[in-house]
């Protein structure tokens, strides 16, 4: 059998995987201990989002004509990839979030819903909120003068009711 037709149903699979992705990161992984990889793996599982670990040509081949095709030039070195098809901003939050703690992670670039970002721009893109923590913000926002409004009417209404109470007597 040829090399080529072993490699093409791991290109399959990254192909599989990115179809329907909403992110894409790639990160050198070079210098984490196991347990710290280990770590690393069940908190992305969690959250819902596949890690693996390819060969950069095997990712570039699998990339070629999708959105994730920027992605190519950082593909040097060990390289890692997450995906996540359900929340574009959680492998960015995750990975980030852990690299604060593991500094030899290294976020190298990632694509969220088709634009490409460079290291710094995934950093700000892990600084942005879950869908549902926005969600609860908004919601509270919005409650919150309907909240205030019905508090300032009791007040109003307990004070004309205090005061007629004291003429009386």
């Amino acid at each position: 059998m040829a090399k080529v037709e072993l490699k093409q149903p791991i290109v399959q699979e990254i192909s599989e995987h990115v179809k329907d992705a909403q992110c894409v990161v790639i990160v050198d992984y070079r210098g984490l201990t196991v347990a710290e990889d280990t770590e690393l793996r069940k908190q992305l599982r969690e959250a819902g989002i596949t890690y693996k670990v390819y060969k950069n040509t095997l990712m570039n081949f699998a990339f070629q004509g999708t959105a994730f095709e920027s992605l190519a030039p950082v593909l040097e070195g060990p390289s890692a990839i997450a995906i996540s098809s359900t929340d574009a901003t959680a492998p960015a939050r995750v990975l980030s979030k852990f690299a604060k703690n593991a500094p030899a992670l290294e976020i190298k670039a990632g694509v969220v819903e088709g634009t490409f970002y460079d290291a710094e721009g995934m950093k700000a893109i892990a600084a942005v909120p879950s869908r549902e923590e926005l969600l609860s913000k908004f919601l509270g926002s919005i409650q919150s003068p309907i909240t205030n409004f019905a508090r300032v009417l009791k007040q109003i209404a307990e004070k004309d009711g205090s005061g007629d109470a004291a003429e009386e007597a």
